[in-house]
């Protein structure tokens, strides 16, 4: 049998959509800018899975230089826990983020949280605050703005969840009510703000759009979920080929990946056809769930470079990618009315 060789490059981007910029998303960012005034913290979530691909450039320029905390999520599920690759990656997390405090939380681990609560609590200018302090929970959809908060509440003042959660972004679509995390004596409590997750309005790299699917921050059918598990099939094989061996051997080739899951999880139409958008759908959600590998999907040496390349590309501004999504909707071709 022939060596396997995985795929080093993804061709395959064809019509990938380069935006998820929701209604709910742009009046929820005008209102965080409207509310800083009152704000002593933000709190920045990204997914530890895409900690460079998930980092929304907006919050930089609309937020302005308020103090900043920056807190990876679903940790557990970008390495094995405890592992030196887990220990080497976050490093060179941090160091991407040298002016912010940063943390790194998992779902089921205290001691994550419990830092950040030790954190505020030793903070030097909350206490002085009459009022207390308040902090704003910003980032992408589907990050887990929501969980943080309410792990928070619970390892802070021993309270059930405050905020309803779920699998697919959009479950907030507006600023909640502030909720206690940090209780004082005197009354100066600290409190925090759950906010709408903000999509960029245009993403210029079709592999960071279909990265971003992968990870949840823009619902499952806005991408066709076989091309998403086509673009996973080729992170897989760069990381671990045999995380899926339960399936099938090792492969470049989606389609029997598919078949091959879909015949041993019974997820088959008539005819025992192998019903290839649900085998993708859960093929997905297993990945998700840390079942098909665990690993970053952002290249970490990559984003290093191209930080210390003097001739690099600038991120896009909030401006020019307002601008640019406003001509993307503007150029789109109408589709015919079938009624007519």
């Amino acid at each position: 049998m022939a060596q396997f060789l995985a795929r080093q490059v993804f061709p395959h981007y064809g019509a990938i959509p380069r935006s998820y910029f929701l209604g709910h998303h742009r009046a929820g960012l005008s209102k965080m800018k409207n509310m800083l005034s009152s704000i002593d913290y933000v709190v920045e979530c990204r997914d530890y899975r895409a900690p460079v691909t998930s980092m929304n450039p907006m919050f930089e320029e609309a937020l302005g230089n308020k103090k900043r905390i920056i807190v990876y999520t679903k940790r557990d599920l970008g390495a094995i826990p405890q592992s030196p690759t887990q220990i080497q990656l976050e490093q060179k997390v941090r160091n991407f983020d040298r002016n912010s405090t940063v943390f790194f939380t998992s779902s089921a681990v205290r001691a994550d949280v419990n830092k950040i609560i030790k954190h505020l609590r030793n903070d030097a200018a909350a206490p002085e605050k009459l009022t207390g302090c308040r902090m704003m929970v910003v980032g992408m959809p589907n990050v887990g703005k929501s969980t943080l908060i309410n792990h928070l509440r619970n390892h802070g003042v021993g309270k059930a969840k405050a905020l309803k959660t779920g699998g697919q972004p959009g479950i907030t679509r507006k600023i909640a009510s502030p909720v206690k995390i940090i209780e004082r004596e005197g009354g100066s409590h600290t409190y925090v703000l759950d906010t709408p997750g903000v999509f960029m309005p245009y993403v210029p790299d079709a592999e960071n759009m279909l990265k971003l699917a992968l990870v949840g921050c823009v619902k499952d059918a806005v991408i066709s979920p076989v091309t998403l598990v086509d673009y996973l099939l080729y992170q897989v094989n760069l990381h671990d080929p045999l995380a899926y061996q339960r399936w099938s051997e090792p492969t470049n080739e989606v389609v029997p990946l598919l078949e091959g899951f879909a015949r041993h999880t019974g997820l088959l139409m008539k005819g025992g056809v192998p019903n290839l958008d649900s085998a993708a759908l859960h093929f997905i959600q297993k990945w998700r769930a840390g079942e098909v590998g665990r690993f970053i999907l952002d290249d970490l040496d990559a984003e290093k470079r191209r930080r210390e390349d003097p001739m690099q590309t600038e991120r896009l501004s909030m401006s020019q990618a307002l601008k640019v999504e406003r001509t993307s909707r503007k150029n789109k071709p109408e589709v015919d009315d079938p009624s007519t």
